[in-house]
């Protein structure tokens, strides 16, 4: 590897707008990987700007930083991937997207008829939860996602 082939963490962070202090993190994640020159200073690849980019869409995309170290470690070690790498990471990535995209349409329409029916009735609705029963199953609005309340007792 050539000297010019690698970058330092300030051209890295130039080329690709994530802050230095946000390439050293990302760094301890394990998402891109430094080498030390002589001098001790942190030297990039070059295809180090493509992982960051894909760093920054993935993120954008809702995958934690645990997902997406767990895609790169699929990418080969001190080479620039090829289209074949990347087409690997990109089918995990379509499959887990769909399946977002699936449940945020599911949400979407409960939120749409829940929200947009107006009719507030307590016995219906998805939002409601007396005495937050709901939370024996969990964190977050769930009947709205799917858990259904226990009927009362017709004693």
């Amino acid at each position: 590897m050539k000297g010019t082939d690698l970058l330092s963490i300030g051209e890295l962070a130039e080329r690709t707008g994530v802050s230095v202090s946000a390439i050293r993190f990302y760094e301890t994640k394990g998402l891109v990987t430094s080498v030390r020159n002589t001098g001790g200073q942190r030297r990039f690849l070059r295809a180090d700007i493509r992982r960051l980019s894909f760093v920054l869409v993935a993120q954008e995309f809702g995958f934690s930083i645990t997902e997406i170290a767990e895609q790169l470690k699929k990418l080969p070690d001190g080479r620039a991937p090829t289209k074949s790498d990347w087409t690997k990471i990109s089918r995990g990535f379509r499959a887990h997207l769909d399946r977002k995209i699936e449940g945020l349409m599911a949400l979407r329409e409960k939120l749409d008829g829940c929200i947009g029916c107006g009719c507030l009735s307590m016995q219906k609705c998805k939002l409601y939860n007396a005495g937050d029963a709901a939370s024996r199953h969990g964190r977050g609005p769930r009947y709205l996602l799917g858990d259904v309340p226990d009927l009362p007792d017709e004693g």
